[in-house]
């Protein structure tokens, strides 16, 4: 019955487009995370939004289960495969098929990288302001499957608030042509949001039509050393009220450590400072040189560096940028967290206080997009410990850190979705009857759970047979 099905799957996409190897099997069954061992039944190279739903038709007959995978840079195991799915890469899907300059949009494929759109929005004079550290790797069905956010949320939003229409594959196989690109739109319900975040379990996104801006041109960017975390907030309103802030980064002295030591580039400073501040503004030279001696004279900057070029602005954001690489290879647990601008200091200390009695042996790591909220609290697995043990101990503090994140009425995931590793972390930023809505919800769009099972929801043990037997 499996090579039946195979053979079958290998008919509707092609010879060569159906992948078995191990290799394949280890490298498209599984995202960043690795607290998941991959173990697919195949891999599977659509073309178009034909070749997906056909797919689904027949996953449908055999009951087999799907798990999308578009460039594998998620961090919460949305992408993992690991009880014999089918996974349905993207690779392939990687074509722009529109571009429409009256209506400043393009419409792509879903497996387009998301830096070859933002320089094909740059090619036509135009921008696509979404944008984080994987964009050289992360596709555009990814990042609207779980509404990444990123480094210029301050300024320019989600990618929820890019999407003009999205043409999907629901878990029936039934296409769907979601919104068409129009900006008013008043017959009903959206459905368009809600395949925006649903991380494949509705369905799979196989076009979008995105919209486009203007190109906000030569930006400046700081790079600002603080040594109170209360103070970081003080230097955001200050710098709100005297220009167009577009990012507000912040990352802690141990962050950059692993940035200097894993990517051999030169401390910013000559003194380490607890925590750093790295602002990104639209060009105003005078007003940015002021807003920033204020900072100094008010004590809340001690040491700071404004760049002078486009190459200085890409060589300051390194510092930030380079987080997640330089970590990785220390599999960091990470808890991607969100609370109101305001109650970050408060948010934090809180956490730190928690987390120092509980990981006393363990490496703490801050990063985040403080001006919209978003904390990455990164805890690195040490030499001598199993990753088992590991993930068990960090899952056990995190019950008391994500409470700590109720308690100020926050997100346990702000940008990473939930996937399989915050799926029962849910109810902490969701209420019982949200929960039991989305479930219903699930179930309308795919009656059999074959699309990407046992992520973000807990259907009470209801899966497929994955595995064909």
């Amino acid at each position: 019955m499996s090579q039946e099905f195979l053979s079958r799957l290998t008919e509707i996409v092609g010879e060569g487009q159906v992948g078995t190897g191990a290799q394949e099997k280890e490298t498209y069954g599984r995202d960043w995370t690795r607290f998941y061992d991959p173990r697919p039944l195949a891999v599977v190279f659509p073309r178009n939004t034909d070749d997906v739903s056909a797919i689904v038709l027949l996953a449908n007959e055999y009951n087999v289960a799907l798990v999308p995978s578009g460039g594998r840079t998620g961090l919460s195991g949305g992408a993992v495969a690991t009880n014999g799915e089918v996974v349905v890469s993207f690779d392939k899907m990687n074509q722009i098929l529109e571009f429409d300059d009256i209506d400043q949009s393009v419409r792509v494929q879903a497996g387009v990288v998301t830096q070859s759109l933002q320089e094909f929005a740059r090619s036509k004079g135009l921008f696509y302001p979404v944008d984080f550290a994987s964009a050289g790797s992360s596709q555009i069905g990814g990042n609207i499957a779980t509404n990444a956010g990123g480094i210029k949320v301050l300024r320019y939003g989600l990618t929820r608030d890019w999407i003009g229409g999205l043409t999907v594959v629901t878990g029936t196989g039934e296409v769907m042509n979601l919104n068409r690109g129009l900006v008013k739109n008043a017959t009903g319900y959206d459905l368009r949001h809600l395949f925006i975040g649903s991380e494949g379990t509705l369905g799979f996104i196989t076009e979008a039509t995105i919209n486009l801006t203007q190109d906000p041109g030569e930006l400046s960017v700081l790079l600002l050393a603080v040594t109170r975390m209360t103070d970081t907030i003080a230097v955001l309103k200050a710098f709100r009220e005297a220009v167009s802030v577009t990012a507000f980064e912040f990352f802690s002295e141990g962050a950059l450590q692993h940035v200097i030591d894993h990517m051999k580039v030169t401390a910013p400073f000559v003194e380490p400072s607890p925590y750093y501040v790295l602002i990104e503004c639209e060009r105003g030279e005078q007003a940015v040189l002021s807003v920033f001696e204020t900072c100094c004279e008010q004590g809340w900057v001690t040491d700071g560096v404004i760049s002078q070029s486009v190459q200085q602005n890409q060589d300051l954001w390194k510092y930030r940028e380079g987080i997640s690489e330089s970590i990785t290879p220390h599999t960091p647990y990470k808890n991607d967290i969100s609370v109101r601008v305001s109650r970050v200091p408060e948010f934090l200390a809180a956490v730190e206080s928690e987390v120092i009695v509980e990981y006393p042996d363990f490496e703490v790591v801050w990063f985040g997009h403080i001006g919209d909220g978003n904390l990455h609290l990164n805890i690195l697995k040490p030499a001598d410990w199993s990753t088992d043990d590991f993930k068990r101990k960090c899952e056990e503090v995190s019950q008391r850190v994500l409470g700590i994140v109720s308690d100020f009425g926050g997100s346990v995931s702000a940008e990473h979705g939930v996937g399989l590793l915050k799926r029962d972390q849910l109810g902490f930023t969701r209420g019982t009857a949200e929960i039991a809505a989305m479930k219903a919800v699930k179930r309308v769009f795919d009656p059999r759970n074959l699309m990407n099972p046992g992520k973000m929801l807990d259907l009470n043990g209801v899966s497929p047979s994955a595995q064909v037997s």
